[in-house]
């Protein structure tokens, strides 16, 4: 079944996500997990469970009459922070059942006790005396918004409301929060009345990213009013193309905005992703405009270096070397790859070994020392395999071949015979890589009772989730109130007006932007905008980013739980393994209920519209829609549960017969069996493939480890020790 693998995801998603070199300095960001924190399960293990409002986690996995239960016991309760946050949040119940009168109770000079949400309180109450069908004092609360809370980004909503009767309001949206989700709703409307309006359309382009025809309304700004376009309008019309990956028209719009280093790198870029000429023009003028810009000028040499003949090429790599230490490494192994095309095997050599004695902490040096090892490994020559794999852990611990190596300098060591050198390395993949697809192997090495390709279907591990959420490292506290006790779509909203740095995000407000995203269902976004914080090269971003990654609230993140009832209900049904299915739909489809792959998976579990059918047939079901997440697990657990007993319960087998198919899988075992299984995943022919079975219980080892309380304490624990590879 076809996956999102993750350069088909960088081509989906919209918000700041495959964006390159966001280049912006910031401060070291560290979140602080509270030694009180408290875990919780889920379902029937929380009826009895004594609850704040704090535990925003707990309340939100209740039954409604229980939620509404514990919330007005805490309403109750003498005066207090937590009183205020029950009151709000039991007044925003009765809304949404219709119930006026007793919302209205709750909110009754709520303002002046929570005094962070004053200007919400007030939007609920007007909200409240319009169901009750108050409508003269519905529009007076409005007014009261905005006259007392003019510069509050919640005065927006007001505006919307009060300009259905008169327009003013709307224009007042429109000059005062154009980025707030109800004015692009104001534009929206208008432009459906009359769609040639530039002013809204460039309102649109930058504050309408995730609105439905926003590449339409884009393409008509650009093909109608070309010529009132100012140089930060293309700017901004280049941003929106380039994160819709519309890379062809992104570049033809930097071309035309204000003439910087990274507008120039992404005029040539876009031209080359999106196949159309004057890339390599493009990118001549980038770089001697930009002689000594670090990031965008190394990179645009390399780039220009896979454009032009040899001669040229090992010419512009060789800038690189000279100029920009941090890309030396890379030139060089590109400059080596040239020179063996040119059959020049003696200087390719001369050139690998400069990068290995002068540049042995980059990044291409560690890439070439895990090529070598490999080759060695391939020829059976394991003792050369290990001696080339083991400096990548102390040469290039930060590279992204380094949790691979040290696996399999224990995996090679055990082979000749060094136990104990084996054992360390294990517990050094575990100790400096936890989050690796190896750690999860290197446990298994160790005897933890994790699962092996073999048994981990059989396990049913205990799950306890953090009961409060961590907080966000920026944002109004009104925003960040609203965030901690779950009004997420509020919180979004507020985010879109305080988000004002969307080009060149900071670590701390991209971070915060996924969470923002992940709260409104936005999964892929959201996931996407936390995971490509791994990306930023800047030494300042990378320390804070570094910082980031210490802390749980990042990988909470990263591996949501949405869905878990079902989920858990399905792989009870299959006898499968829930984190296991939890770590599939994760890479399926992000969590996305609505996603349709290229080639028409759809869903949770991305099942093709005929094998539905298929399934639907078996086990009798005779209406079923894929876009809904019951009956597209229901069905995908059917398939996963299938493609298990194909294999005899070998998940690593199902798990890539999910993906490639089970005639493929078929043919790979019949040609060469499965002999050492870690030795298979690593040569199953299919790139896609490949990396999708490590994905996927790279996904499942992370929800251990983060969510099973044996598993997390054993990981704390290993990472106090202080395991070495010799």
């Amino acid at each position: 079944m076809p996956q999102l693998a993750q350069k088909r995801l960088c081509q989906i998603v919209g918000g700041t996500t495959c964006a390159l070199f966001a280049g912006a300095a910031i401060a070291s960001v560290v979140f602080r997990q509270q030694p009180s924190d408290t875990f919780v399960g889920t379902g029937a293990e929380l009826q009895g469970t004594t609850v704040q409002v704090k535990d925003i986690n707990i309340l939100k996995a209740l039954a409604p009459e229980k939620r509404a239960e514990k919330l007005t016991a805490i309403a109750q309760s003498p005066e207090t922070l937590e009183r205020s946050r029950a009151r709000y949040l039991l007044a925003t119940e009765y809304l949404q059942q219709g119930q006026a009168q007793p919302a209205l109770k709750q909110l009754d000079q709520l303002e002046t006790s929570y005094s962070v949400l004053a200007a919400p309180i007030l939007l609920k109450r007007a909200q409240a005396y319009e169901q009750a069908g108050d409508a003269a004092k519905a529009q007076a609360t409005r007014q009261e918004i905005v006259q007392k809370y003019a510069q509050s980004p919640v005065t927006a909503a007001a505006l919307y409301e009060l300009g259905k009767q008169d327009p003013k309001y709307w224009d007042q949206a429109i000059a005062q929060f154009p980025a707030h989700p109800q004015t692009v709703k104001i534009a929206q409307q208008r432009l459906k009345q009359n769609p040639n309006q530039p002013e809204l359309l460039k309102l649109m382009a930058r504050h309408g990213l995730y609105v439905d025809g926003y590449i339409g309304l884009l393409d008509r700004l650009t093909e109608k009013f070309a010529e009132q376009l100012s140089p930060e309008d293309w700017e901004a019309i280049g941003f929106g193309y380039w994160e819709k990956t519309e890379y062809g028209k992104a570049g033809l719009a930097y071309a035309r905005a204000p003439f910087t280093a990274r507008n120039a790198y992404r005029t040539a870029r876009g031209l080359q992703l999106g196949e159309k000429p004057g890339a390599t023009q493009a990118y001549i003028r980038m770089v001697s405009a930009f002689p000594n810009d670090a990031e965008e000028t190394s990179l645009a040499l390399i780039r220009l270096s896979r454009l032009v003949a040899a001669p040229q090429a090992i010419a512009y790599l060789d800038q690189v070397v000279a100029r920009f230490p941090n890309r030396a490494g890379e030139a060089l192994l590109e400059k080596s790859k040239v020179l063996t095309q040119q059959n020049n095997a003696p200087a390719a050599t001369q050139v690998r070994q400069t990068l290995l004695s002068d540049y042995g902490t980059s990044e291409a040096a560690a890439k070439l020392r895990w090529e070598l090892a490999q080759e060695r490994a391939e020829a059976g020559d394991v003792q050369a395999a290990w001696k080339w794999a083991s400096p990548i852990t102390k040469h290039n611990p930060d590279s992204e071949y380094a949790p691979e190596a040290a696996f399999w300098v224990g995996k090679w060591a055990s082979q000749l015979g060094k136990a104990k050198e084996a054992e360390n390395a294990f517990e050094y993949v575990l100790k400096h890589y936890p989050e690796s697809y190896y750690a999860w192997r290197s446990a298994d090495m160790l005897g933890w009772n994790v699962g092996n390709f073999t048994s981990v279907r059989e396990l049913d591990p205990k799950v306890a989730r953090p009961a409060a959420r961590p907080p966000i490292p920026t944002g109004s506290d009104t925003l960040k109130e609203l965030y901690q006790i779950g009004q997420d779509r509020d919180a979004w909203a507020l985010w879109q007006v305080e988000f004002n740095n969307k080009m060149q995000p900071t670590v701390a407000e991209q971070f915060t932007d996924g969470v923002m995203r992940l709260g409104i269902g936005d999964n892929l976004d959201g996931i996407f905008m936390v995971s490509f914080l791994s990306e930023r090269e800047n030494p300042k971003e990378r320390e804070a980013y570094k910082s980031l990654k210490q802390d749980k609230s990042y990988w909470y993140a990263l591996y949501p739980f949405p869905f878990l009832e079902e989920i858990e209900s399905w792989s009870q049904e299959r006898q499968l393994n829930p984190l296991l299915v939890t770590a599939l739909i994760r890479q399926e489809s992000r969590f996305m209920p609505g996603i349709v792959s290229s080639a028409g998976a759809k869903g949770l579990m991305q099942v093709m519209p005929d094998t539905g059918t298929w399934i639907a047939e078996k086990i009798k079901l005779k209406e079923f829609d894929l876009a809904d997440p019951e009956d597209n697990i229901k069905l995908g657990t059917w398939y996963l549960d299938y493609t298990h007993a194909e294999y005899a319960g070998n998940s690593m087998l199902a798990i890539a017969s999910y993906n490639a198919g089970p005639s493929a899988v078929g043919g790979w075992v019949t040609k060469k069996g499965i002999g050492d299984p870690d030795r298979f995943v690593e040569t199953i022919p299919y790139d896609e493939t490949r990396g999708y079975v490590k994905s996927v219980f790279g996904n499942y080892w992370n929800y251990l480890r983060l969510y099973n309380p044996e598993i997390s304490q054993k990981v704390a624990q290993i990472s106090t020790a202080h395991p070495q590879i010799d």
